[in-house]
């Protein structure tokens, strides 16, 4: 797998388990917490078998900073899918431009020296 893009595609597919793992379980309110908590955990487990390694390959091309950021960025982007197709919850502009300031900040690590 090549270093530089098999850390975005296994921390994609990561987030996306965290965000069921996290989320998922507010469509389904009337289940017990603690059925929830199962489940979410079981979810999670798959989730790290993705972001380890992601982040050990990732390791050899980018710095933990780039990876921390990069994980942030797909985070976001997964969570905003998440929350208008699954959960139906509108992104508003105040979200939009808090995503966008994170994507300035994500420029900045990328970036290197100033």
């Amino acid at each position: 797998m090549n270093p530089y893009v098999a850390p975005v595609l296994l921390l994609i597919a990561s987030n996306v388990f965290m965000t069921f793992a996290w989320y998922g379980h507010l469509k389904f309110k009337m289940t017990p917490l603690w059925i929830a908590v199962l489940a979410s955990w079981g979810i999670a487990f798959v989730e790290y078998w993705l972001a380890v390694p992601a982040n050990r390959i990732g390791s050899s091309v980018y710095s933990a900073a780039e990876l921390k950021t990069m994980q942030e960025v797909i985070t976001l982007i997964v969570f905003a899918g998440f929350s208008v197709l699954y959960l139906n919850e509108p992104i508003g502009m105040n979200h939009a431009i808090g995503f966008a300031l994170i994507a300035a900040g994500a420029f900045f690590i990328f970036k290197g020296s100033l």
